[in-house]
């Protein structure tokens, strides 16, 4: 028996940060429950993945080879016989476009309560309680499972991803996969037009906003983040007035990211876009109102026109 399961995901031969993520998650829960963390790694290089997911904290790996990528029916199998085998009192998934794709049919197949997109899952001694958030993230939920087991989505992002090795058994699960209710089969993948960088990967973003005033400033902003080796990213309105592709917004209706710096220039840090940066590391903020909400969250702030303080940001990197 063990006391959280993990599900890691994984595409194109990479494992996702998601994965590393739910470590972080599933080992707080556990040392929470005084008990064990597992993790599972199904279709594709197990092996290999299995080895960068031996990390601090993981008791033991399952690995199903079985596949290249993920499909939902073999997802959806593979996870319910590893919960049955494994027996886990909360079984934690990425709340993922794949994870949202099978962690409903899981938790029906299991007779589980599921809650998803959670920010945060603690153990209360009793039962497990998970925190949501809604409008935009201007308000948290706290949501508590009347069970003795649940199955939980944890939004990417929402967690530093764990990254001390350490070392965990692996063990080969033989799931038994019924083929014919496996209807479905990968044929590839299609990258989406118009995304000429992709700032999730970025180890550094200089992200700006509205206070850039016009689309031939962002010259300014590309020539500091050459001087940092940065990659630019947006809120919203830099996309929606076409300035910048879709593919850098970050926010709510953009992409989570989970840089080490995070530079915000000109952002006045509303709540939509929050909620898509707040996992960086360390973030900067340049903005000329002292009491932009941005400033609630960075470690270290300037009050100052981004005018004046990018070119000499750049003068000094040179």
């Amino acid at each position: 028996m063990s006391d959280v399961l993990v599900v890691a995901e994984h595409r194109q031969d990479s494992l996702r940060d998601v994965s590393f993520e739910l470590v972080t998650a599933g080992r707080n829960l556990a040392d929470e429950m005084d008990g064990t963390l597992d993790v599972a790694v199904i279709s594709g290089a197990v092996e290999s993945f299995a080895e960068a997911l031996s990390l601090d904290g993981v008791d033991r790996i399952h690995t199903v080879d079985y596949g290249d990528e993920f499909n939902h029916d073999v997802y959806t199998q593979a996870v319910t016989q590893l919960h049955d085998a494994v027996d886990p009192t909360v079984l934690l998934l990425p709340n993922s476009v794949n994870g949202l794709d099978y962690a409903p049919a899981v938790a029906t197949r299991l007779g589980l309560p599921y809650v998803s997109d959670t920010v945060d899952v603690e153990w209360d001694g009793e039962g497990v309680v998970t925190v949501r958030e809604q409008f935009g993230g201007k308000v948290e939920t706290v949501v508590g499972v009347d069970d003795d087991a649940a199955v939980v989505s944890v939004r990417p992002g929402a967690y530093a991803p764990a990254d001390t090795d350490g070392t965990a058994s692996v063990v080969a699960f033989d799931a038994e996969i019924e083929t014919d209710a496996v209807l479905t089969d990968v044929r590839g993948f299609e990258e989406v037009a118009g995304g000429d960088v992709d700032i999730t990967e970025a180890d550094v973003l200089v992200s700006v906003g509205r206070g850039i005033e016009d689309e031939e400033n962002l010259d300014l902003i590309f020539d500091l983040a050459e001087a940092l080796d940065a990659t630019v990213s947006a809120s919203r309105p830099v996309v929606d007035d076409g300035w910048l592709d879709k593919g850098r917004q970050v926010g709510q209706s953009g992409k989570v990211v989970t840089p080490d710096v995070y530079l915000a220039i000109g952002i006045s840090g509303a709540v939509q876009h929050v909620a898509g940066m707040k996992g960086a590391e360390t973030i900067v903020a340049v903005n000329t109102d002292p009491n932009a909400p941005i400033f609630d969250i960075a470690d270290y702030g300037v009050v100052d026109d981004l005018f004046d303080v990018v070119p000499e940001l750049i003068e000094q990197l040179g």
